[in-house]
């Protein structure tokens, strides 16, 4: 981040509220010499992955579990269609809108937490120093060494925040996360998992939609529940089946409790 940017973000500040928190960095409370571990530390996520995998489990189970609950109950294939956009549409919205606000108030909650760093290394650049020099004491640095490496990363205020950001707050200054990126990487997979079951009753009707409908959710939920035990190092066939027990379940109530309104169609 540049001074610039640093700048802009204490300017984000309300007034009232970083007179508070440069009084209390003078003061020494919360954020001052005697408080060496700051209350809000934080880790920084980018939040687009998550989103993506979440965004296309829940599409997937949510529409799933939809579409075989309103065909339980025996309505004709067009309903069952208008059903399944509706709940994919639904959905990806609402997943979207969240997804949004989430990373909007995480990332300014970040960006808080750096203003306050910041601020705290314009005030108090000695007790920051040292604060940095006892980070690197503890991590094995002998204590010479450790005043040495503080002295030098703490010439340079912005060079200064980035380390004390990764160091005290788990936060990269750069990777704050983005909210549109989330946003529009949860909508898209929810919709790409939502529209798998649709799909049979697109092309199809009757008997032969649903069973479409069954059997592309089943292997879907498979694919899915496998690339997210691959991607977080778990037992790929463990997290498929996983996936598919799960996703079956929640499926195949929804279909029996269709099924008890047994709709008659003309």
């Amino acid at each position: 981040m540049s001074t610039r940017e640093l700048e802009r973000l204490e300017r984000s500040l309300e007034p009232r509220r970083a007179e508070q928190i440069e009084s209390q960095i003078r003061s020494g409370h919360p954020f001052g010499p005697g408080m060496w571990r700051e209350r809000w530390h934080l880790e920084g996520r980018s939040g687009t992955l998550r989103a993506a995998i979440f965004g296309m489990s829940d599409g997937l189970v949510s529409n799933l579990a939809l579409i075989l609950g309103v065909a339980g109950s025996g309505v004709a294939g067009d309903v069952i269609v208008v059903a399944g956009i509706a709940g994919l549409l639904a959905g990806a919205f609402s997943m979207g809108v969240g997804e949004y606000l989430s990373m909007r108030v995480q990332k300014e909650v970040f960006e808080h937490a750096l203003a306050v760093e910041a601020m705290e290394i314009r005030i108090l650049p000695e007790q920051e120093r040292d604060e940095l020099a006892r980070i690197y004491q503890k991590r094995g640095l002998p204590q010479a060494v450790a005043n040495q490496v503080a002295d030098k990363l703490s010439e340079d205020p912005d060079r200064a925040l980035h380390v004390h950001a990764r160091e005290e707050l788990g936060l990269d200054p750069d990777e704050l996360g983005s909210p549109w990126g989330a946003a529009s990487s949860s909508f898209g997979m929810f919709a790409i998992g939502a529209v798998i079951p649709l799909v049979p009753y697109l092309v199809s009707s009757g008997d032969a939609a649903f069973g479409g409908a069954v059997a592309a959710g089943a292997l879907a939920l498979g694919i899915v529940g496998g690339a997210m035990a691959y991607l977080t190092g778990r037992g790929v066939a463990r997290g498929a089946l996983r996936m598919l027990l799960l996703g079956t379940a929640t499926a195949g109530v929804t279909f029996v409790i269709g099924s008890l309104f047994d709709v008659a169609v003309a």
